[in-house]
């Protein structure tokens, strides 16, 4: 009788046990809730179609994006060969044609499944805002044979459009403070991205060839000023200040030296040039200036003509920059200090700023990059500018000639534009960092582009499918084991006793 009772209660344990066994098989089995996937990448491209010439950048992002603005990083930058799209007036299917190289290359790092989603924008800057205000038709022809192109490949074409100089700058400063972690940075300690708690935002100046952007935050005390560009990144609202000056890019300053230095001489035929370098010369027609509205006033054309001049090169600094200087309208502003030139407002600079484009690629060339101070700074271009034409093509055989007996004037010029116009001086002028790169990413208004247009490419939910929730399958697998062992142990034991 006892071991009647006994085996029973065996029996009953054991079968308690299979059953609560196939009880957690079958929830293991149907436990189906909805589960988060990774978020999937995706890819957006921007062509920079500057003045003088024009890339491509290809950008990729999450798509779950934090508060709305992507975690954007290069992928691809890419040259297009030749000039900028505002060159092709003649045969505006070139502009077009030109891009293929690069779109080519493009669409090699981004997977071929993605690529008709991969939002492709071209943004065009001051070359093509110059072409606009000579002969608005003409733009029109190459920003239409431009999209042409981008709509033959397989991509989704978003538009090919005119900056205005405050998008440039505005974008510029945004792409700076993105990549130098000022909006948000990741913290280790909460596994998210938080904004720092005491953001250093910087300030960006862009020298391009056509054109030349200030962009920055006015201090806490300056309240009532006029240009402002609002942006919201992660979350938090950006006022800044922004302005453009458009024929005071690098390239069109110097057409302005040398048209001014030609009307002011008494000869009609050989003009000194005070910041070319001695013993170089350079012929220029007097019709060329025409092709800019920067310099094509109607008394050039009736006194002097369509005949070559010859500009021949004085390598004198001190002259060369008081020539440059005249460029500038500052008597405009009379006694206001809240004026840079021509009589634009402007509050004072405030906080450290990045120097890119043409001011890096001109300091970098006269290794003026690392901090150095501005009596350094002078005394670097002033010997720069007496340094004859055969002793700086001996020392550089390797810099592009047409460019080499610019410096002087590109240096100066950039010194002129810093401390007359925006008015940096002895101690704010530490607060400059000439710098084209941060990170693997370049310094340009195109990743800011990319940041400020994922705002309106729809923040995906993250996707989300039926399965099983991996802590529950884990927690079933152990239990359904461990009552199969103790199910087991429950056998041996019946038929031991």
């Amino acid at each position: 009788m006892m071991f009647a009772n006994k085996k029973h209660f065996i029996t009953a344990i054991v079968g308690a046990l299979i059953a609560f066994s196939i009880i957690a098989l079958v929830l293991c089995l149907v436990r189906i809730e909805d589960v988060t996937l990774p978020a999937t990448v995706k890819y957006g491209m921007v062509f920079d179609a500057g003045s003088s010439h024009t890339s491509l950048f290809v950008y990729e992002w999450d798509s779950d994006k934090e508060n709305d603005t992507g975690m954007v990083s290069q992928t691809l930058s890419c040259d297009v060969q030749g000039q900028g799209i505002s060159s092709y007036t003649n045969d505006p299917p070139k502009a077009g044609d030109s891009l293929r190289e690069c779109l080519d290359k493009a669409l090699k790092v981004v997977p071929a499944a993605k690529q008709r989603d991969v939002p492709v924008y071209l943004g065009a800057t001051a070359g093509m805002r110059l072409l606009r205000e000579q002969n608005s038709s003409a733009a029109d022809r190459v920003l239409a044979e431009v999209a042409k192109t981008l709509q033959e490949y397989p991509v989704a074409f978003k538009g090919a459009r005119i900056l205005t100089g405050e998008e440039e700058g505005a974008y510029g400063w945004i792409t700076i403070n993105y990549l130098l972690d000022s909006f948000t940075k990741y913290s280790p300690k909460s596994h998210t991205w938080v904004r720092p708690e005491a953001a250093d935002i910087f300030g960006a100046l862009d020298l391009g060839g056509a054109s030349t952007q200030i962009s920055f935050m006015p201090g806490s005390s300056v309240i009532n000023w006029k240009e402002a560009f609002k942006l919201t990144l992660y979350g938090y609202n950006y006022n800044i200040y922004t302005h453009s000056y458009l024929c005071y890019g690098q390239n069109e300053m110097l057409k302005r030296l040398a048209k001014e230095l030609i009307t002011e001489s008494s000869s009609s035929t050989r003009v000194d040039h005070p910041c070319y370098p001695k013993d170089y010369t350079e012929t220029v027609s007097l019709s060329s200036f025409r092709t800019s509205p920067c310099t094509n006033p109607s008394d050039m054309r009736l006194t002097l003509g369509d005949r070559n001049v010859t500009l021949e090169g004085r390598g004198n600094a001190s002259k060369c920059l008081d020539a440059i200087k005249k460029l500038f309208n500052f008597s405009a502003c009379g006694q206001r200090q809240d004026c840079t030139f021509d009589g634009v407002y402007q509050p004072p600079i405030s906080g450290r700023f990045i120097a890119f484009s043409a001011f890096y690629y001109n300091f970098k060339f006269l290794n003026l990059t690392k901090g150095q101070s501005l009596a350094t700074v002078r005394e670097t271009i002033e010997h720069f500018c007496t340094r004859s034409w055969e002793d700086l093509s001996s020392s550089y055989p390797e810099e592009n000639p047409d460019r080499l007996p610019k410096y002087c004037a590109n240096a100066n010029y950039i010194l002129t534009l810093l401390l007359d116009a925006y008015k940096f001086n002895e101690t704010s002028w530490n607060n400059i960092i000439f710098q084209m790169k941060a990170g693997s990413a370049s310094v340009g208004w195109t990743l800011g582009y990319m940041l400020n247009l994922t705002n309106m490419i729809p923040a995906e939910a993250p996707a989300r499918v039926k399965g099983h929730i991996p802590s529950l399958w884990a927690a079933a697998i152990a239990f359904i084991v461990l009552t199969l062992a103790l199910g087991l142990a429950a056998l041996l034991l019946f038929l031991w006793v």
